[in-house]
């Protein structure tokens, strides 16, 4: 069955209120773990997660950082807006738009925008005894989104304008207003690409000291970017995956984090983190389309939402890492800095990764169709053990430590098979 026909009423479960993590343990790594293999379950806590790693582990980390993306402005008349910053307008890269001065266009959710149907909104702000005003005004309403243009005098970029204006965004399902130990605890210790509105939440178990033993043990990480968007939180409200338009997001990956993650083809991958594994997962169909085009533009190796089910895999790992790494040769680049739609649901064949570290999460999300392309049908059985065994879930929840059934990874039988590639 193509994912498209996939009934989203067979990947949910029921999720108690009170099951819900609306605030984190007092110290990271304390944290349950599930661990999940050969179909056996078992349980630890993060801080001994390497006892559950053999040292010819690669840790792939999703670097992104979560930015003050939620701001609030008062009318004259009192009203107040609220501008949610999702991702620059089209046509500017992530990056360039964090570092812009003066004045940026990004694609918003705006709360109460019936009382704001024309003008500017301004934001009056103090720094360092300055004076500071951020101005924003409306540019064009879409069918699910506004485009904002924000303008500001001094001669800050827009990150540090988000700083002093903004505030952190938490996700919907907590229920309560972002507090001061939030700034802290909504990162991962590893932050440093600004971007996200939202955390890589498998990688805020993660201590510096746990970071540390793990490498000495032989360990190995590397790290990805890839900005979260808010529609990771997008419930899948149609019947069928086929209605469901995904969220597409930016990453970014470097070409010494390729040939690391080559040099590990025939050990152990594990990506923290549903957007780690995603990015993974990416770099090998972008692999695909270059070994089968390679004088193809950036654009048009994006992964789209159907390509990895309407496509056959054709060549192996290690060839489509090679194909990437001949690829950014030929355009003199040192980075790959794209979008991605990559959907993964039950019946993808998992290419690059032989674990999983997550947290649990949402009924009738496409991040639980993912963990369910992971393990099978499995999935149930792991879920049902975390709900009578006290697990914590969702963002500030507990996580799990999940390895692959055979029936999810690709086989040689899969890359026999000619492959077209119509490039979009």
């Amino acid at each position: 069955m193509h994912p498209s026909q996939i009934q989203i009423k067979h990947y949910t479960y029921n999720l108690p209120d009170e099951r819900i993590a609306r605030y984190p343990l007092a110290q990271r790594d304390e944290s349950k773990l599930l661990i999940y293999q050969n179909g056996n379950i078992s349980e630890d806590v993060y801080r001994n997660i390497g006892e559950q790693l053999s040292k010819d582990t690669l840790l792939l980390f999703n670097n992104t950082r979560v930015i003050e993306a939620r701001m609030f402005f008062e009318k004259e008349t009192g009203s107040i807006i609220e501008i949610f910053c999702l991702e620059p307008a089209a046509g500017t890269e992530l990056t360039q738009a964090m570092m812009s001065m003066g004045k940026v266009r990004w694609n918003c959710l705006v709360g109460g925008a019936a009382k704001w149907k024309q003008g500017l909104l301004e934001k009056k702000l103090l720094i360092n005894n300055d004076s500071f005003s951020l101005f924003a005004e409306q540019v064009e309403k879409r069918s699910d989104h506004f485009i904002i243009e924000f303008s500001w005098q001094p001669q800050l970029t827009f990150a540090e304008v988000l700083h002093y204006a903004g505030v952190l965004p938490l996700p919907p399902y907590l229920q309560r207003k972002t507090e001061a130990t939030d700034y802290e605890r909504y990162q991962t210790v590893y932050a440093k690409q600004e971007g996200s509105v939202a955390a890589p939440t498998a990688g805020l178990h993660f201590t510096d000291a746990l970071l540390k033993e793990l490498q000495q043990k032989g360990i190995e990480e590397t790290y990805i970017t890839l900005h979260i968007g808010a529609g990771t939180f997008k419930p899948v409200k149609s019947a069928t995956m086929q209605d469901h338009d995904m969220h597409k997001e930016w990453m970014q990956v470097s070409r010494s984090t390729i040939e690391t993650i080559l040099s590990y083809q025939s050990k152990t991958i594990i990506p923290v983190g549903t957007t780690s594994l995603r990015t993974l997962e990416s770099l090998y169909w972008m692999g695909v389309k270059a070994h089968q085009h390679p004088t193809a533009t950036m654009d048009e190796l994006e992964i789209h939402q159907w390509d990895v089910y309407d496509l056959k895999p054709g060549i192996s790992a290690t060839e489509a890492l090679h194909a990437i790494l001949n690829w950014m040769d030929k355009n003199e680049s040192n980075e790959l800095i794209c979008h991605t739609q990559i959907l993964i649901a039950p019946g993808y064949k998992i290419q690059l990764a032989h674990a999983l570290i997550t947290n649990f999460h949402q009924p009738d999300s496409t991040l639980l169709l993912l963990v369910a392309a992971f393990v099978g049908d499995d999935w149930r059985k792991i879920y049902e053990y975390a709900l009578a065994h006290d697990f914590r879930f969702l963002s500030y929840g507990d996580g799990s430590l999940l390895f692959t059934s055979p029936t999810t990874l690709w086989s040689e039988s899969d890359i026999n098979r000619p492959t077209s590639i119509p490039l979009q």
